[in-house]
């Protein structure tokens, strides 16, 4: 491995985990100006999280620095793949509603992470599998922890 694409990696990790560190704080200080409380619990929860485990990460990079090339290699399109199906279900949600916006996610991040090849027996599986979490975590949300979802 080259030396110079170690250190860009290095560079490139401390970048992603300093602009996560800033989002928690940032998410954290937003949830103060929530009027309800019972609505800060789980922002506030993700955000101290979010800025403990990357504090974890940062005093871990400096401590003990990985020689890997950051992200690795990998099929570029996958990587997008995901993200963009992440984002155009965040993006419909408020318009089709949890459900629908929960395939989306899901039919990306299928083809994004499926690399053996494509049967009849994985296609029932994983489309079995993911609507069943799919439905437990609607009813969760909708009926156990009485979360309003569009």
């Amino acid at each position: 491995m080259n030396n110079s694409t170690a250190i860009q990696g290095r560079f490139g990790s401390l970048i992603v985990t300093v602009f996560f560190f800033i989002a928690g704080i940032v998410a954290l200080y937003d949830t103060m100006s929530y009027s309800d409380t019972d609505s800060q619990v789980f922002p506030q929860t993700v955000a101290i999280g979010l800025i403990l485990f990357t504090s974890i990460s940062l005093v871990t990079q400096f401590l003990k620095p990985s020689e890997s090339e950051g992200f690795g290699a990998g099929i570029w399109w996958r990587r997008v793949l995901l993200i963009v199906s992440m984002l155009l279900a965040c993006g419909a949600m408020p318009y089709v509603g949890f459900l629908p916006a929960g395939v989306i996610a899901f039919v990306g991040g299928l083809i994004a992470a499926m690399h053996d090849r494509w049967t009849v027996r994985t296609v029932l599986i994983y489309w079995g599998s993911g609507i069943v979490v799919m439905v437990a975590f609607f009813t969760l949300f909708k009926f156990a922890l009485q979360v309003p979802l569009p």
